[in-house]
């Protein structure tokens, strides 16, 4: 029992870089993630074609292959250039892959939405934009819950993928005390760590469905 609470500390630490992945990416995943929703159903083919074409590029390459190239090829690419450190370069690879798939689920709630929907907001006289804000985007939010709930836990797995950079994350923290100690336990503690993370958020997701169903009545 001593040796599992002696795990709790360093483990927690690496935890604690998982969660901060966590919460930026998704910080700046999001509304990404709408607005080139928005793009994509928008009439304007060209920036259509446009967002299509960077969705297919982020989903049809694994999150891996982008995080390698944003850390060790970006510097190398003409006019960018940049070099970024290998937490920010984790960062832009996350929220530039997750925002393309948080982008589908948005425009399959907007497509959702009823096309009376539209027609009525227009009798009523509203705008574009006040017929997004009032109407469709409250309830896309509904219809939307499931599939992000699901987007969001799978995030939080694939967070261990930046073991590639070299960061210390609850995965590889637990790896390296496993290499130290020769026991297995760490990982079983690390993941009990990360059914605590995805249990909390399962749990928020279904406290925010039954809140929308009860609209439903």
């Amino acid at each position: 029992m001593d040796y599992f609470l002696s795990l709790l500390g360093p483990l927690a630490q690496g935890a604690l870089v998982t969660l901060k992945l966590f919460f930026i990416t998704v910080a700046l995943a999001l509304p990404l993630g709408l607005l080139l929703a928005l793009a994509r159903v928008s009439h304007l083919r060209a920036l259509s074609a446009a967002v299509n074409g960077y969705i297919w590029l982020m989903r049809g390459t694994p999150l891996m292959l982008q995080m390698l190239f944003i850390y060790f090829a970006l510097p190398f690419v003409p006019v960018v250039g940049v070099r970024l450190p290998d937490f920010p370069s984790a960062v832009v690879a996350f929220t530039l892959n997750y925002a393309a798939y948080f982008a589908e689920i948005f425009r399959a709630g907007i497509l959702s939405v009823d096309r009376g929907q539209y027609e009525a907001a227009r009798v009523l006289g509203m705008n574009y934009r006040q017929t997004m804000r009032r109407i469709v985007l409250p309830q896309m939010v509904r219809n939307i819950l499931p599939p992000l709930s699901n987007e969001t836990i799978t995030l939080v797995k694939d967070t261990s993928l930046i073991y590639v950079l070299a960061l210390n994350d609850l995965l590889r923290a637990a790896r390296g005390i496993v290499q130290r100690d020769f026991t297995t336990s760490p990982f079983i503690v690390a993941a009990a760590f990360y059914l605590i993370m995805t249990l909390v958020l399962t749990w928020g997701f279904q406290r925010l469905e039954r809140h929308h169903a009860r609209y439903d009545a």
